[in-house]
């Protein structure tokens, strides 16, 4: 979700009405997701380099987390979406990882869309945690590796390979998201910066997505692409 400070900076806001401005388009995104096929959709909240920018802006994107949680979980509940979060909890502050369990615990029974929020998340170190679990135990499966990374990263269960990841304002990087869950994700970059992102820029990535060939390095599979677009795992 790039793009909101500079999408300020262009109409002469400050950056946290950029930030304000992306709500929306979560908000958007969120509700067409599972129209187009998706189950799955992790959303780049706070990345753990992000404590890293100015203090007055760090605490206005964690109180719009805040803020989010409150004002929006009764309407996933009612629309039957699950909210969960990962990353790295013991950096926030107490009322922020409250507001976290309190979604998850409200929304746990939704199956329309699971919407996951990646906050003081690095996938390097998650990557890292489980590794230092499989230290002196030997030859480990990528199913074991993944399970340990969903643990490190509080996905609780093996952590899902993306179909689809999304990077919006024109960078062409992963920027230390999902790295493992990426390895055979399709890749689409658009130079909508996040607060303009809206449906229709979700159905062209879809759309383009879906002409893509996926041969996870065997032969073409249709089946395996249709039902892949069938329940999308999707990342922005």
């Amino acid at each position: 979700m790039d793009g909101n400070g500079r999408w300020a900076t262009e109409r002469g806001l400050p950056r946290t009405a950029g930030h304000r401005a992306g709500v929306e388009a979560v908000r958007r995104v969120i509700e067409a997701a599972p129209d187009l096929g998706i189950g799955t959709l992790t959303l780049y909240a706070f990345s753990s380099d992000n404590w890293k920018r100015p203090p007055r802006e760090v605490g206005a994107l964690m109180k719009l987390l805040r803020v989010y949680l409150l004002t929006e979980t009764a309407s996933c509940v009612k629309n039957g979406i699950r909210i969960s979060a990962i990353g790295r909890r013991d950096r926030l502050e107490p009322a922020l990882v409250k507001s976290i369990e309190a979604a998850e615990e409200a929304t746990r029974n939704g199956t329309a869309l699971h919407l996951r929020a990646a906050i003081d998340y690095s996938s390097r170190d998650a990557i890292l945690r489980a590794a230092s679990q499989c230290a002196g135990q030997g030859q480990v499966s990528r199913e074991t590796f993944s399970s340990l990374i969903g643990e490190a990263d509080h996905s609780f269960g093996q952590a899902p390979d993306v179909d689809l990841l999304i990077r919006t304002g024109g960078e062409q990087r992963l920027s230390d998201f999902l790295l493992w869950e990426c390895a055979y994700a399709e890749l689409h970059f658009t130079s909508r910066k996040w607060p303009d992102f809206r449906r229709e820029d979700l159905e062209t990535a879809i759309t383009e997505f879906c002409r893509r060939e996926r041969r996870f390095g065997q032969l073409p599979d249709q089946s395996t692409q249709f039902e892949s677009y069938r329940n999308l795992t999707g990342a922005i």
